[in-house]
């Protein structure tokens, strides 16, 4: 059983898959306590509906999508294995956004957005299995910590900077770096923009 914050149909709005329909369930529970944090009210752990896995994939059935997020709050506080197999038995893409900060479950999800925090830096077994790098730039400083994260990184991964959503300057910061440092992708809060879900 999942404690469900929220679910909904929409588009991704941030890193590699912007502009993709996807289906968003929001798992309560977070402790790694980002002082930037916009979906703070999802850190109770308790306290929700709770669904099972079977629930949680009929919701999305009714709808056309495809794609999955999982998300919080931090979804690995809870054993996700059984969760991501069911929805994948529906045919379903599973892309998990995630910290780092507790274990990977055992059955890995199609796609791992890791988000890493300077609160609590992730697990070292997330560098090997991430696709996505998605470092938030809150202060100047926060470029020295996402370079060591993208040096723990296969070669491969899909690199992004993202600017704090509170602190307008840091989109500026990240333009000036990227020009410098080609490596990294610029990723924007498109929902935001959009006022979408």
């Amino acid at each position: 059983m999942y404690p469900v914050v929220e679910h909904f149909y929409t588009l991704q709005g941030e890193g590699y898959w912007a502009g993709q329909p996807a289906y968003f369930v929001r798992l309560g529970g977070c402790d790694v306590g980002c002082s930037w944090c916009d979906t703070r009210y999802s850190w109770p752990k308790e306290g929700w509906d709770l669904y099972t896995p079977e629930e949680i994939r009929e919701w999305i059935t009714r709808t056309p999508a495809r794609h999955v997020v999982l998300t919080g709050g931090e979804p690995t506080m809870h054993p996700l294995s059984p969760l991501i197999d069911t929805l994948r038995q529906g045919g379903l893409f599973v892309q998990l956004e995630t910290s780092g900060a507790y274990p990977l479950p055992d059955v890995l999800p199609d796609w791992i957005t890791l988000s890493p925090k300077r609160f609590r830096p992730p697990l070292p077994s997330y560098y090997e299995v991430a696709r996505e790098l998605k470092v938030v730039i809150h202060a100047r400083s926060d470029f020295g910590w996402a370079e060591q994260q993208l040096a723990f990184c296969p070669p491969t991964v899909q690199a992004y900077l993202q600017p704090e959503a509170y602190q307008p300057e840091t989109l500026s910061w990240i333009i000036a770096y990227l020009k410098e440092h080609p490596r990294w992708r610029l990723s924007l809060q498109w929902h935001r923009y959009l006022a979408i879900p």
